[in-house]
């Protein structure tokens, strides 16, 4: 089993500096591997990325959200799916199998409502996760640069205390958990807990 993300950023094309949006949207990948191995993009401002733990899915997808709207507030629509790789070729825009098909009919079909949607091979994980998705994407929508930054943050050092944080922004304690709150940081990392349950027990099963 892996995970595909099939991803598109919104409203590129009124961006200013499309050439920079590009660079940091191809560094924030090279942290999940080499292109076009794990991850390419196409079509200008779309791209397809593999995450191997299937678990790890939705929090690879709050990662490059929160990193890109932190940076320009550029916003984007990531369709997961989850399956079986049935064939891998060294660009992973040329392989497929069921992982692939599902990735791509979640970004057809579920991102004409919403911009963060999954496709698995489990159909009731599907309507408890997709409408888990749309109720947290109320908040995520919504992010300013500040609390993408601190959900950011906040991610990327789990372990982190709010004053260690404060001090990576040269903000006192008290202004981080308001931005965290205003984030959503606490309910969303739930959702992401779960996510990671329900999808580890379906693989061992």
């Amino acid at each position: 089993m892996t995970s595909i993300l099939t991803a598109d950023i919104i409203n590129s094309r009124k961006t200013q500096d499309v050439s920079w949006l590009m660079n940091n949207l191809k560094k924030i990948l090279n942290i999940y591997g080499e292109s076009p191995k794990t991850w390419e993009i196409y079509r200008g401002d779309s791209f397809q990325l593999e995450i191997n733990n299937c678990e790890n899915a939705l929090f690879t997808a709050l990662q490059i959200k929160s990193a890109l709207k932190s940076t320009e507030n550029i916003d984007i629509r990531i369709g997961i799916g989850i399956g079986i790789k049935e064939f891998s070729t060294s660009k992973i825009t040329e392989s497929n199998g069921e992982a692939f098909i599902n990735s791509g009919f979640a970004f057809d079909n579920y991102l004409k409502k919403q911009n963060l949607a999954i496709k698995t091979p489990w159909q009731e994980i599907d309507e408890e996760l997709n409408i888990a998705f749309d109720l947290a994407l109320l908040t995520i929508n919504s992010w300013t640069k500040n609390s993408a930054e601190i959900f950011k943050l906040s991610l990327n050092n789990k372990d982190a205390k709010q004053n260690e944080i404060a001090k990576i922004l040269g903000i006192t304690q008290s202004s981080v958990s308001e931005r965290q709150k205003r984030a959503g940081f606490e309910p969303i990392m739930k959702l992401e807990k779960r996510f990671r349950k329900l999808i580890e027990q379906k693989i061992q099963l």
